[in-house]
């Protein structure tokens, strides 16, 4: 069986420290070409997400990486050694990137050729996988399957008229026959349907095994950070349960940030992330976690996840679990009704990192809830983080002693990471929140001891005084040097 990779290098823009081989303050296309080469060589990360929307994305890059860096390559194959992985835009959701779907796919082909030039034909796609956002259901992961070996493919034993050589024969051999799909859960309510609809994909396949990706940041943007532990949780044990029913192998995919808000996943932190998440078999190495540390230190994280082999799922109690969910996401979204209008205008001076257009948060999408747009997590974060209000700190204030008793099993960890989370808290948010906000962040602020973060506070300090003087000349400015103390910009 071909190797499963267990980290995945990821374009989200959560990075404060823009990488050497980039020239200015974000990532442009040819950029991103240097980016795979370097977390292959350099990080030793098994693996690439490769963001197919927006203009700025490049759909050679196969070829370009083959081509600008030989020696590396001709050593470490791609489709067996490392891996391009392509995310491709869910038509049912993004309307207007549905058609770069027909052509990312139409170039698998293509990238097939340049690698059997490269490598000799020796039958290894360098690309057999794509990731479909947003998924919804078993029919939408279908479409991208069928479409690809029926119409990319199948199209190769037709004619252009009749009477006329075949299109394989004018063209020539497209492969691979077929292109796996890795369907990709990010609400709520479809990753705990998660398991009936791979079951469903897989009835009339046979594959040696099927990768799922989890979401992870923007269950928490739509329901509050804890209750999208808690739904990560029970829909790795219901994979799991699902592996061992039909006895093919269940990959899980583990979409984690810096933050704990979007999963807490930095090279200091890698110890407990294995051992929150013992039977994920692939974790996200975002932009935080490979630019913000030494590279010596993530390297060694790397290394360490690469090498440590995945166990069962820790097993919680779902119908508890689910309960916790229901009424925290119930506080959470009370107190963000409240907040969006802050959020959304700090958030217009959090800097770009990465010059395209990443896929459309469920949020102010398909969950748009009670009208409330929100930007995407990562400015919601840096906006929140900015002003000193920590977004895991949202919602929070429900919990009651039965849950944290609770937790002590399903999230051992918990009070620790919110103590760590605490130091950024800045009590002079209070400044720019209601008072019904401020004493709910104060029961949360009770259950741990924590010291803040002076220097982080001096800047978040800054910040909120800007917004309340109509002074915004410095805010990016120090948005961008408190993400630099907490290592992530949001």
């Amino acid at each position: 069986m071909r190797k499963v990779p267990r980290t995945m290098s990821t374009q989200h823009p959560d990075n404060v420290i823009m990488p050497f081989f980039t020239e200015g303050t974000y990532f442009l296309g040819e950029d991103e070409i240097k980016e795979a080469y370097y977390v292959f060589s350099h990080l030793r990360c098994e693996e690439q997400m490769w963001d197919c929307e927006g203009k700025e994305v490049d759909e050679f890059v196969i070829k370009k990486l083959l081509t600008r860096y030989d020696n590396f390559f001709k050593n470490h194959r791609i489709g067996k050694d490392v891996f391009i992985t392509l995310r491709v835009p869910n038509p049912v959701v993004e309307k207007s990137e549905a058609k770069i779907l027909l052509e990312t796919l139409e170039s698998a082909p293509r990238s097939y050729d340049t690698a059997s030039m490269f490598y000799g034909n020796d039958n290894i796609p360098p690309i057999f996988e794509v990731i479909l956002p947003m998924t919804t259901n078993t029919e939408s992961i279908n479409r991208v399957y069928y479409y690809y070996r029926d119409f990319v493919v199948g199209k190769q034993h037709k004619k252009c008229f009749e009477n006329d050589i075949t299109i394989k024969e004018w063209i020539g051999e497209f492969k691979p026959e077929t292109l796996e799909v890795i369907p990709l859960f990010e609400d709520i309510p479809y990753m705990l349907s998660a398991d009936a609809m791979v079951q469903n994909y897989l009835r009339d396949k046979q594959f040696p095994y099927q990768r799922v990706f989890l979401g992870r940041s923007d269950p928490a943007l739509n329901y509050g950070m804890l209750p999208a532990i808690m739904v990560v949780k029970i829909a790795l044990q219901r994979l799991h349960a699902l592996q061992e029913k039909i006895k093919i192998p269940i990959y899980p995919i583990l979409g984690l940030g810096s933050n704990l808000f979007r999963g807490n996943l930095t090279p200091l932190s890698v110890d407990v992330c294995l051992s929150e998440y013992p039977s994920v078999q692939t974790f996200t190495i975002q932009s935080a976690f490979k630019y913000d540390y030494d590279e010596r230190l993530v390297r060694k994280a790397i290394e360490k996840i690469n090498n440590h082999t995945r166990t069962v799922p820790t097993i919680i109690d779902e119908e508890i679990a689910l309960d916790i969910t229901e009424r925290l996401a119930s506080a959470y979204r009370e107190q963000i009704k409240e907040l969006a209008p802050l959020i959304n205008e700090i958030a217009r001076f959090v800097p770009r990192r990465r010059m395209r257009k990443l896929h459309i948060g469920l949020f102010g999408y398909s969950r748009n809830v009670e009208g409330i747009i929100l930007p995407r997590v990562i400015s919601f974060c840096a906006s929140l983080y900015s002003i000193g209000l920590p977004p895991e700190l949202l919602g929070l204030h429900c919990l009651t002693e039965k849950d944290l008793s609770f937790l002590k099993v399903a999230y051992p960890s918990f009070l620790e990471d919110l103590s760590l989370v605490t130091t950024y808290y800045n009590r002079d948010v209070t400044k720019l929140t209601s008072p019904k906000i401020a004493k709910n962040i104060e029961k949360v602020l009770d259950m741990v001891k924590y010291t803040e973060n002076l220097l982080h506070g001096e800047y978040t300090s800054q910040i909120i005084q800007a917004i309340l003087s109509r002074k915004e000349e410095t805010i990016t400015e120090n948005m961008i040097a408190a993400g630099k103390i907490r290592s992530f910009l949001g």
